[in-house]
């Protein structure tokens, strides 16, 4: 229940619908009630002589206009108003009377269904307010955690969480919101008419309530279970289906589709178990309630019969008060067998509620300060200052060092696993250092706020990510004020206009998912054009060469040269040849800087650089 009532804070911006659900929900259990008790004088006109419908004496008389006594005469003043209006209609003609009974009990279920309609109307805005919210703020949340996060974590599962969970908050859980009101208040005034037909009759069957609300509760307890295991193998075979759709090249080349294959179907075989056990136990708390309403009118036909055949209550209750009895008692059935399905439901939704709530109540470790610098004018230079940081256990930089004046190209070389990455990982944020400071103008970054920060950053990464949208749109999220050539100018100097303006579109085509219409060496020139309409002070260029082949590189490289005038460049680099012209070259391994110069000086010193070269056959 403490799942359900923090997705009901989502609720409070849609309260004048939820008030005006409340108060039509208000009706509809009043006239749901009436409903029944306008049988009693509909019955009394049938089998009796003209009698007066709450008293149930022969009407002899015509009746006097009744006068308001106060609020504690209300209930006698209704009787006898109802009555005066009744032969004010009929003028004691016991046909008329029944024509007055049935236009009173059309306009009964009238209302009722009008009130149903209404509370179903506002409700629609509260229920998917709530879910667009719900969704809304899961990914939201989603775009600001960090990216360790996701390190740890399945694609498939969060998206499971994100589209599966939150639907079934929508089909299960919510649905709540709607009996929450009407079902407790149809039960509730109910009872108060069974009350007031037969004391000793309503208190004989509260005996049922608690065993019914038990076998109920024993239902719902199991479901949470069982529906928490369903929702974690949906997020496993949906984890398989990402990882298929973007390995789908490597899974055929090496002819592993039996593999993946039997992989999924293992899941979805547990998926299928799962699932079947949770809609068994789910299906039977239906037929239960049920089953257990019909028992509980079965006897008070026995016993309330009892009642009359005996006539130890006959001074109270006759024929037709127990026929409209009977009919009331099983009136509570359905708002009990409904409020139960929806108390099992909360049970089926907490699993799901706490999956979404685990993501949106995860701790970011990056937040920005409270009184974060909102702006920032790269002047001077990006100091690294004995910085230490590990991802896991072992340290990927230990102590390292180095100094980049504005307007410098600063090279990063090594081995795989030396920490090169890393360090464009740190100066973007995108993890925070474990001991040391990374400054910016003297200023360390964890003052700065994330955005004023990365407002003076230009990525470039080794995997040219794009989206499937047009290339326009793509390079937009550089600078969404951009015009169009201001686009076009940006890829004549990222070289890649020359293949741009020979495509259907031009700056509008569509170039698939993740790129894909498009070469590798064509995706990497969008990506530097990209950067260069950002036109940021700081470029971090990681590995932007080392996947394309010799001729693109060289084409890259161009346009990666005429993205670096003129700023300040931090250069990972695989393939030496494209960083010789550095202003500096710092040599990493094992996360610390065994060398540091410019190309020549290193090739001089006869160290790791030069051995680096030799592998790579640049001499």
């Amino acid at each position: 229940m403490n799942e359900f009532l923090k997705i009901l804070r989502y609720a409070v911006p849609y309260k004048r619908y939820a008030i005006g659900h409340i108060i039509s929900n208000v009706f509809f259990a009043l006239f749901s009630t009436l409903s029944f008790v306008v049988l009693i004088p509909m019955l009394n006109v049938i089998f009796e002589k003209n009698v007066d419908p709450c008293t149930k004496e022969v009407i002899t008389t015509i009746p006097a206009k009744p006068v308001y006594n106060g609020i504690f005469e209300i209930e006698q003043y209704g009787k006898e108003f109802f009555t005066y209006q009744m032969y004010s209609f009929s003028g004691g003609d016991k046909s008329k009377t029944l024509l007055f009974v049935i236009i009173l009990l059309v306009l009964t279920f009238f209302l009722k269904n009008v009130s149903s309609y209404l509370a179903k109307y506002f409700m629609v805005f509260v229920r998917n307010g709530v879910i667009r919210d719900l969704r809304n703020t899961v990914y939201k949340k989603i775009l600001e955690l960090p990216l360790s996060y996701f390190s740890e974590k399945r694609k498939g599962d969060i998206i499971a969480r994100a589209t599966g969970d939150i639907n079934d908050l929508q089909n299960s859980m919510l649905p709540i919101l709607e009996l929450a009101i009407r079902e407790p208040l149809t039960i509730i005034f109910t009872l108060v008419a069974m009350l007031y037909i037969s004391t000793k009759l309503t208190l004989f069957i509260f005996i049922f309530i608690p065993l019914f609300a038990f076998l109920i509760s024993k239902i719902g307890k199991s479901l949470k279970r069982k529906s928490d295991r369903v929702q974690k193998e949906q997020g496993l075979f949906l984890s398989t289906l990402e990882e298929t759709l973007s390995g789908l090249r490597i899974i055929k080349g090496f002819n592993a589709e039996d593999q993946f294959d039997e992989k999924f179907k293992d899941s979805t075989q547990r998926y299928y178990n799962f699932y079947n056990k949770l809609l068994i136990r789910q299906n039977l708390a239906s037929p239960t309630s049920e089953f257990l309403g019909i028992c509980m009118v079965s006897v008070i036909l026995w016993y309330g019969g009892n009642l009359i055949f005996n006539g130890t209550d006959s001074s109270f209750l006759d024929g037709s008060q127990f026929m409209a009895y009977i009919g009331l008692a099983y009136n509570i059935l359905t708002p009990a067998k409904a409020f139960s399905r929806g108390l099992v439901n909360v049970k089926k939704g907490g699993a799901a509620a706490e999956r979404i709530q685990e993501v949106l109540e995860t701790e970011n470790p990056l937040k920005d300060k409270e009184n974060a610098i909102e702006n920032l004018d790269f002047a001077t230079n990006i100091e690294f200052k004995n910085i230490s940081f590990k991802y896991e256990d072992e340290y990927v930089l230990k102590d390292f060092t180095l100094n980049i004046p504005k307007g410098k190209t600063v090279a990063l070389v090594g081995q795989s696993g030396s920490g090169k990455s890393t360090i464009a990982n740190l100066i973007t944020r995108f993890y925070d250092v474990n001991k040391g400071e990374i400054l910016i103008d003297g200023i360390n970054v964890k003052n700065l706020k994330k955005s004023a920060l990365r407002k003076q950053l230009g990525i470039v990464t080794q995997d040219a990510i794009l989206f499937n949208a047009s290339i326009k749109e793509n390079l937009l999220l550089g600078n969404e004020t951009a015009t169009d050539q201001d686009v076009i100018e940006a890829l004549k100097i990222a070289n890649a206009w020359e293949f741009v303006e020979e495509l259907p579109e031009g700056i509008n085509t569509n170039i698939g998912d993740s790129g894909n219409k498009l070469s590798g060496g064509q995706k990497q020139r969008l990506s530097i054009a990209r950067a260069v309409l950002k036109s940021p002070p700081i470029m971090i260029l990681d590995e932007a060469t080392s996947a394309l082949d010799t001729e693109s590189e060289r084409v890259v490289q161009i346009a990666l040269e005429n993205l670096m005038k003129n700023r300040t460049s931090i250069v990972i680099a695989h393939r030496l040849s494209t960083i010789q012209n550095a202003d500096e070259i710092v040599v990493l391994k094992k996360g610390e800087i065994v060398e540091q110069g410019k190309h020549n000086e290193l090739i001089a010193k006869d160290g790791a650089y030069k051995k680096l070269v030799k592998m790579q056959s640049l001499e």
